[in-house]
């Protein structure tokens, strides 16, 4: 088994505590893990991606190659095009619909999603309503998480359960929160997967 993830979108968005829960939870399953990082501006809304790669025999490389990535999770549309040449043919892109404008001539949001919704195996998501009904507007990136269980190589109560541990010292109320944020993401992935 092999699944190489790049998770993408901008600085402030959870895309590299997404990356960090992915890997707890592969350890704990016995897998092997690398993992490398690219780190935009040091302010809110530089570009950020990590390239994560899983599997049950040792990974040689952190970097995936162009046309190989399984899975493109990205929690800002924009930046999901950016790296739709990463994905292999018969790869998935798992996208957030909700933008995240941080340059003056951001692109009409629809022709975004119209490029998006090009690709063959895809899921969109309205993550800023998701997280909204969530009960936490900085849900976004937890509903990504639950949008992209379908694809993932790793047990969603497994992932909902490193969340929870994740998010402990900010209180239950915030755990609620993110837990429903997760489910959310997981039905809507699957409404349109299944």
């Amino acid at each position: 088994m092999k699944c190489d993830i790049i998770l993408c979108g901008v600085g402030g968005q959870g895309i590299l505590s997404i990356a960090a829960l992915l890997d707890m939870v592969a350890l704990k399953e016995g897998l092997h893990i690398k993992q490398a990082e690219v780190h935009g501006m040091a302010q809110r809304g530089g570009a950020v991606q990590s390239h994560l790669r899983l599997a049950d025999e040792p990974i040689h490389s952190d970097l995936i190659p162009r046309g190989k990535a399984d899975l493109i999770l990205s929690v800002e549309p924009m930046e999901a095009l950016r790296y739709l040449g990463h994905m292999k043919a018969d790869g998935a892109l798992v996208s957030s619909a909700s933008p995240f404008v941080n340059i003056p001539d951001y692109p009409k949001i629809e022709k975004v999603l119209q490029s998006l919704r090009r690709v063959g195996n895809h899921v969109l998501v309205d993550t800023r309503a998701l997280a909204r009904e969530a009960g936490h507007p900085r849900t976004e990136n937890t509903v990504m998480l639950g949008a992209a269980t379908p694809f993932l190589p790793l047990p969603p109560e497994r992932l909902k359960e490193e969340l929870a541990r994740a998010f402990e010292s900010k209180g239950q109320r915030v755990i609620d929160a993110n837990e429903k944020a997760f489910d959310l993401g997981r039905e809507a992935s699957l409404s349109r997967v299944g």
